[in-house]
């Protein structure tokens, strides 16, 4: 078995990462799991623990799921959280809508489904997960900060690529290894 999931990798510039740093030593009095910058990526669909067997059957739905995209732009455009102001969750950066990204998930989606694996019951939202909030001091300052930073980033990329990923969970965070690469021609 392998803990698997499809996704973009989205690098962020010097200019997000120092806001990030800004953000994170703001907050640094909370709890919060913040992800390696060098792992900033847009999970397309997370499979979770998969049978060895099955992979060359999803890199086959994959492929065939990215036929036809071309090189696309996406715009990175604020900071949010999921869950409520009251109990959030996940800190994240979000997207400016992009057609290309909604019709490559639709795509995987009805590829995936011959193979049976099925879409989840969320919605889709395109973001970066930033950091995972374990308890948070003082929920206002926290508030304050996240509106704060909201408008701060501010971030085109070429996405060319897609990556299978192997995500290998250790004590220091996780660990992704590429397991196959769709690129957008």
């Amino acid at each position: 078995m392998k803990r698997l999931f499809a996704a973009i990798p989205f690098p962020l510039t010097d200019e997000s990462i120092k806001n990030l740093q800004q953000l994170q030593d703001k907050l640094k009095d909370d709890k919060i799991k913040w992800v390696d910058f060098q792992n900033t990526h847009l999970t397309m669909k997370f499979f979770g623990e998969t049978p060895e067997d099955k992979i060359d059957d999803i890199c086959e739905r994959l492929d065939i799921a990215c036929a036809g995209i071309e090189p696309f732009k996406m715009e990175m455009t604020h900071l949010g959280i999921f869950g409520s102001r009251y109990k959030p969750k996940v800190i994240w950066l979000g997207f400016k809508e992009c057609e290309e990204v909604i019709r490559l998930h639709q795509n995987m989606a009805e590829e995936l489904e011959k193979i049976e694996i099925y879409e989840d019951r969320q919605n889709f939202v395109p973001h970066l997960t930033i950091g995972r909030v374990k308890h948070i001091q003082d929920k206002k300052f926290f508030q304050e900060m996240i509106d704060k930073f909201k408008n701060r980033f501010s971030q085109k990329n070429t996405i060319q690529e897609m990556h299978l990923f192997e995500s290998i969970l250790k004590s220091s965070g996780p660990e992704y290894h590429v397991v196959e690469t769709f690129r957008f021609m």
